[in-house]
């Protein structure tokens, strides 16, 4: 087995390292102009389209991750999903100091970048190499993950409509006065 020499991975014609510069660095940007959006915004985020689709609740949830962490929210936001282009905003929103902010947001940018990059590079290749020695098997493992997707998906649906949500706190109260 012929092991691939990792600087020869390219993206588009460009080695791969330098995809994942550029992107750690566009990254970057975007990240300083959320926080100067919402410290520009402060209350009226809340007002915004944006913020009336995300929700008062959940923003205020963001703030309270916020206040307790700092600049390590600010970081830590980078590895989940729902905070990554939130929390930023909510940041400038909260005036966090500046300086740590743009520290947490620079060692977000180079931690999860490269990390996500290459490890989607990988499970990539991982799969083409599977597809080209076996494409049922390849197909299979298509189907499992978007049966997987599929099957979140609509679990977070029914718990967003109330499905399986704890009682709301006045049906609580309502039940302990009878």
């Amino acid at each position: 087995m012929r092991i691939p020499d990792p600087t020869a991975a390219s993206v588009f014609g460009l080695p791969l390292w330098l995809v994942v510069a550029v992107g750690a660095v566009a990254l970057f940007g975007a990240f300083q102009v959320y926080y100067w959006v919402g410290r520009r915004l402060g209350e009226a985020l809340y007002r915004s389209r944006v913020g009336r689709r995300i929700g008062r609740e959940r923003i205020e949830r963001v703030e309270n991750v916020v206040r307790r962490w700092g600049a390590l929210a600010v970081y830590g936001c980078f590895w989940v999903p729902g905070l990554r282009h939130t929390l930023p905003w909510v940041a400038g929103a909260l005036r966090v100091d500046y300086r740590w902010y743009v520290t947490a947001s620079a060692l977000g940018c180079l931690t999860w970048v490269p990390v996500t990059s290459f490890g989607l590079y990988s499970l990539l290749w991982a799969w083409l190499s599977l597809a080209a020695r076996s494409p049922v098997l390849a197909a299979a493992v298509v189907a499992v993950i978007a049966v997987a997707v599929a099957l979140l998906v609509r679990h977070r649906r029914r718990r967003g409509r109330g499905g399986d949500a704890p009682a709301a706190p006045e049906a609580v109260r309502s039940c302990r006065d009878a």
